[in-house]
């Protein structure tokens, strides 16, 4: 009788290269890092705003962006720290949705969230289908560990943009720098061309 051994599965299938940028290895688990302590937020307290350089700043509650269109994406997700995850399954609201009609003037973007938390990014990387607002991974609700009630999903990007406990988008005429960007991370932070750092 040939001998089994308990939990073998076999070799992983073969990951593409052409899906995982330079510097990374890909990673089946999913890390949790964090700038500070994890927030417990209560969904009945919970809203998300767009305010800044728009003509018609907007308020929703955790009801009203539940009842909004609802997008379930697959994407590949990059962290700064070199780690990458193929194949996230997440669902939410598209920014492209929650801009739709409220007049936006500014070209940047200023996501802020619980706790103080603020990243930067150009207008450009967080609409055309770019950008979420999850709160769903997998299939079930997002667990605060990784951001949940809801997060910033802009998955082209290193993952320190895809802001957790995510609060709102103050929409702004000029990049003004968030917290890791402030302390020397890239403003950008493309995984493809490695813009980890100020000045790469």
């Amino acid at each position: 009788m040939a001998r089994i051994t308990r939990g073998f599965v076999g070799r992983r299938p073969p990951v593409d290269p052409a899906r995982v940028p330079p510097g990374q290895y890909v990673t089946h688990d999913f890390p949790v890092l964090s700038a500070g302590p994890t927030p417990r937020i209560q969904t009945s307290s919970w809203t998300f705003a767009v305010r800044g350089s728009v003509d018609e700043p907007r308020t929703w509650s955790w009801d009203e962006l539940q009842a909004l269109p609802r997008e379930t994406v697959t994407r590949d997700i990059h962290c700064v720290t070199k780690w990458s995850k193929l194949d996230t399954v997440w669902t939410g609201v598209s920014v492209d949705t929650l801009l739709e009609g409220l007049g936006v003037r500014g070209g940047f973007v200023s996501a802020f969230c619980q706790g103080g938390y603020t990243t930067n990014l150009p207008l450009a990387d967080v609409t055309g289908g770019r950008a979420w607002v999850a709160y769903e991974y997998d299939g079930a609700p997002l667990d605060p560990e990784h951001g949940g009630p809801a997060r910033l999903l802009v998955p082209h990007l290193y993952f320190w943009k895809s802001a957790k406990w995510v609060r709102g988008l103050q929409i702004t005429d000029t990049d003004v720098p968030g917290f890791w960007e402030n302390l020397g991370y890239h403003d950008r932070g493309d995984p493809w061309n490695e813009q980890r750092y100020q000045g790469d």
